[in-house]
């Protein structure tokens, strides 16, 4: 399988401009995501460390698996990786650019521009077909009508299902669901694949599909993070951090 390219400026950062971000052309090297002492504090009483101080650098086409029991911290690192929740202290620098310097709006275009989310419960409109599911993904984006379909479709094509593009979620398998939802995600051609639980709905032959499918996204180039408390599923990744109790510890996988 061949991961289309992108045209990038210096750096990996998507052509679109971010509104209120700087420019990233002088960074040609920054890693796509780079944690400097973030954390995340939910105010109380009493105050909750959901995330304690941390450095974590993912450069560009790693596979990073993030793995932990349930409150252990993950949700919170997802919100905070996936621009959906702010840290309280710390700089989060996504592609170079740091977003906690970012207004709101920003915030929300850069997340829509370099982010694809993949969740456990798909997510998919029940009565739309496969194609309008993920063409729907750059309804508010400058991307003409007719070439989110051309996009929609070669994303569908990449991850095997161009064969069911008419198909509504209701006639796909739970593995085919998952298939589109990735393809959904990769349309906008993000920095990274953020993938939440992937496999957490599906039966060991279609998790097993999905996950090969991200092997072969990876090994194309595209930067990938997997959220899980599946320790097979963690093992996936070349990397493998640990959430405990907030904290963040990692470990190589050979």
């Amino acid at each position: 399988m061949r991961f289309p390219r992108t045209r990038r400026r210096s750096g990996g950062a998507p052509d679109d401009p971010v509104p209120g971000a700087p420019d990233f052309a002088d960074r040609p090297d920054a890693p796509v995501i780079e944690f400097r002492a973030v954390a995340l504090t939910y105010p109380g009483p009493p105050p909750v460390e959901a995330l304690k101080s941390c450095d974590l650098t993912v450069r560009r086409g790693e596979f990073v698996t993030i793995v932990g029991p349930s409150g252990s911290g993950k949700s919170t690192f997802l919100n905070v990786a996936g621009l959906l929740d702010s840290p309280t202290s710390g700089h989060y620098l996504l592609d170079g650019i740091d977003t906690g310097r970012l207004p709101d709006h920003a915030r929300t275009a850069l997340r829509g521009r370099r982010i694809g989310f993949v969740f456990q419960s798909f997510h998919l409109l029940p009565h739309r077909s496969a194609l309008e599911n993920v063409s729907l993904a750059m309804l508010y984006t400058s991307v003409p009508r007719a070439q989110r379909l051309t996009r929609a479709r070669a994303a569908l094509d990449q991850v095997g299902l161009g064969h069911r593009a008419a198909a509504v979620p209701g006639r796909l398998s739970g593995g085919e669901r998952q298939r589109v939802a990735i393809a959904r995600a990769l349309v906008g051609r993000p920095s990274l694949l953020l993938c939440d639980e992937p496999t957490g709905n599906l039966d060991s032959a279609n998790a097993a599909s999905v996950l090969a499918l991200l092997d072969e996204l990876h090994a194309a180039g595209m930067t990938v993070m997997v959220i899980t408390h599946d320790a097979e599923v963690a093992a996936r990744g070349r990397r493998t951090v640990t959430v405990r109790d907030g904290r963040l510890r990692e470990r190589v996988t050979p």
